[in-house]
């Protein structure tokens, strides 16, 4: 069962992998982030900088996009992209809706996205954690603690997700991707 499990996360994609809640790593700049200006995105067919809607991006590099913008510190900009994408309520999409707008300091409307994107995937663990992260920045350890135990409880021990929570709770600082 676990060698099946191990496969099957080898050959997600790695926009897939890093929406999910499992990448280590910020995400690397590319044109969107060096080039684009504004609620733009790089499109690679029309080698420009183009509006979200009128994009050749299909919704996983919409995605990626909008994770590099709201990494970026341009919220805003990431919000323009999420509007942009096809299915408004899929679980990965409210879940970076509800980060984007606790990152612009809006905690009310960031936990209803999460709670959305929980509704939709209970298993959605980098919802659970960014919901967590944002516990603890209101001083709700209790509440961010049963989020990290949902975390590990669901499958989740050892990823960024529960990793990321588990220092939030430590330190009191959270994540920006």
């Amino acid at each position: 069962m676990r060698f099946l499990a191990l496969a099957a996360a080898l050959t997600l994609p790695v926009a897939a992998l890093a929406a999910s809640g499992n990448d280590w790593n910020p995400p690397k700049p590319t044109e969107t982030t060096k080039t684009c200006k504004g609620k733009r995105v790089w499109d690679e067919q029309k080698k420009r900088c183009v509006r979200p809607r009128k994009s050749s991006l299909n919704q996983e590099q919409l995605l990626g996009a909008a994770r590099e913008l709201a990494y970026a510190g341009r919220q805003e900009d990431a919000q323009a992209v999420l509007s942009a994408m096809a299915d408004q309520q899929e679980s990965l999409v409210l879940t970076y809706w509800g980060f984007t707008h606790r990152k612009l300091g809006d905690l009310e409307l960031a936990q209803a996205y999460y709670d959305q994107a929980l509704a939709r995937d209970p298993d959605n663990i980098l919802a659970r954690s960014y919901m967590g992260q944002g516990l603890v920045q209101q001083g709700k350890h209790g509440a961010a603690l049963i989020q990290w135990k949902e975390i590990r409880a669901r499958g989740g021990d050892g990823t960024w997700a529960e990793a990321s929570l588990r220092s939030a709770l430590e330190t009191g600082a959270s994540y920006s991707y």
